[in-house]
């Protein structure tokens, strides 16, 4: 199996655990619930969101560097390995934006909203689970992408060793 293929199988493998979480989890049953339920997401959910926003931008960084080495070796590279960096640069950019997105609906005051229709807490619950869920199979499959770019990487760049 070639390595590019890993990325899609790991992201699928994070969804399903999720979606094994959130079998789990049962049915919420009311506004109160889905409170409690959000609140204790929350707080693991920011750090996440952060460290997410973090990696995500230290990548992008990273792939400009990768860029400047590839120009620079001596080596001869083909367009898939291009490709390869556009992807992760792309999925850096939208880790960035979702991170950003799940960072802004955590930091809501979840507790004081009182008006609002009992319907919208599930909803909300849902939607924020769903979303450290796609934001962490999506940071996955980059970190997985990554890893077979810079063995092909290497591999080029040293076609002597056995990677």
């Amino acid at each position: 199996m070639k390595l590019p293929y890993l990325a899609p199988l790991a992201a699928c493998g994070v969804v399903a655990v999720g979606i094994a979480g959130h079998m789990a989890n049962g049915a919420i049953y009311s506004s109160l619930h889905a409170r409690e339920m959000i609140e204790a997401l929350s707080q693991p959910a920011l750090y996440l969101g952060s460290a997410i926003a973090a990696s995500a931008a230290t990548t992008m960084a990273l792939m400009l560097t990768m860029l400047g080495l590839v120009r620079r070796a001596d080596a001869d590279f083909d367009p898939s390995m291009y490709r390869r960096v556009y992807r992760i640069s792309m999925l850096s950019a939208w880790l960035l934006a979702g991170s950003v997105i799940m960072l802004l609906l955590m930091t809501m005051p979840i507790g004081e909203f009182d008006e609002v229709p009992d319907s919208w807490f599930p909803a909300l619950y849902t939607v924020l689970y769903w979303l450290v869920v796609l934001l962490s199979a999506l940071l996955v499959a980059m970190v997985t992408l990554l890893f077979s770019t810079i063995k092909t990487l290497i591999a080029n760049v040293t076609p002597h060793e056995d990677v």
